[in-house]
């Protein structure tokens, strides 16, 4: 039987003894594309925190399991855990140009984030990184590199957040809110983008959002969490070709969607 790239088994987390997930199960299979959707406070973000195993301030996974690749993620330790995170999990956060340094150039810090984990060339990286930015569609790679984050649009930080994410190539990537701080305009730009990573990999994607547009745009499988409860998970066109919960309906009727693409 196939084994999932990422399983997550009866999850509970707590905050300090207080669950903010409850028995939650879902899985990913490799080069799966899985939204998770739901109000700010449903506990989706959870989910991918402990599934990096980056729960901070009192979190911690207190029933089930999370297996990446059959491994246990919540019994790792932080050793075996920073090897997996970056060249097997990748993440892009809600608001990239916040997690980097703004006195550093962005190349500096590529540099330091791709050698953490791997022996190469300086040279090799920036080769790597310029073939991410054309693949994207950018010509004007090298001024992007040489650019400190505060020089750089929202936009043009999530796209950077984008390719360091990438540029490890792990075969897992999630993304936390990655479009809900950009303009319409940007945010189809952006998902267009991770949509050409998983063409150019096969790197499996989750995406937690608030808007089910933009999952009924990209996603393969829907998961839809209420008040740390998964309520509906199913395929895309089934969540939201056919709702069965009242929640799920409310979230498609209130939500402005991305205009459709080629999937």
């Amino acid at each position: 039987m196939k084994q999932p790239l990422l399983e997550i088994s009866n999850m509970e987390v707590c905050y300090s003894g207080k669950p903010v997930v409850r028995d939650l199960s879902l899985t990913i299979e490799p080069g799966e594309i899985l939204g998770i959707v739901g109000e700010s406070g449903s506990g989706k973000s959870t989910v991918i925190r402990a599934a990096m195993g980056l729960l901070k301030n009192g979190g911690a996974v207190t029933k089930g399991e999370i297996y990446y690749k059959g491994g246990s993620i919540a019994r790792a330790g932080e050793k075996e855990l920073r090897k997996i995170r970056g060249p097997e999990m990748g993440m892009v956060f809600q608001n990239a140009g916040a997690s980097l340094c703004p006195v550093r150039t962005i190349e500096k810090q590529l540099y330091e984030t791709v050698l953490e984990h791997e022996k190469t060339s300086r040279q090799e990286i920036k080769e790597r990184a310029l073939e991410i930015f054309k693949n994207m569609g950018f010509s004007k790679g090298e001024e992007i590199l040489k650019s400190y984050p505060f020089q750089l649009s929202g936009g043009m930080n999530q796209r950077v957040g984008i390719m360091m994410a990438m540029i490890l190539k792990p075969d897992l990537l999630f993304a936390d809110e990655p479009t809900s701080a950009l303009d319409v305009t940007v945010q189809a730009q952006v998902v267009k983008e991770m949509m050409k990573m998983r063409e150019m990999y096969g790197t499996a994607i989750v995406i937690v959002t608030h808007n089910i547009g933009l999952v009924e745009h990209m996603a393969d499988k829907v998961a839809v969490m209420r008040q740390g409860s998964l309520v509906e998970y199913g395929t895309r066109e089934e969540v939201t070709g056919a709702p069965r919960q009242e929640y799920t309906k409310e979230l498609l009727s209130a939500v402005l969607r991305l205009n459709r693409g080629q999937r």
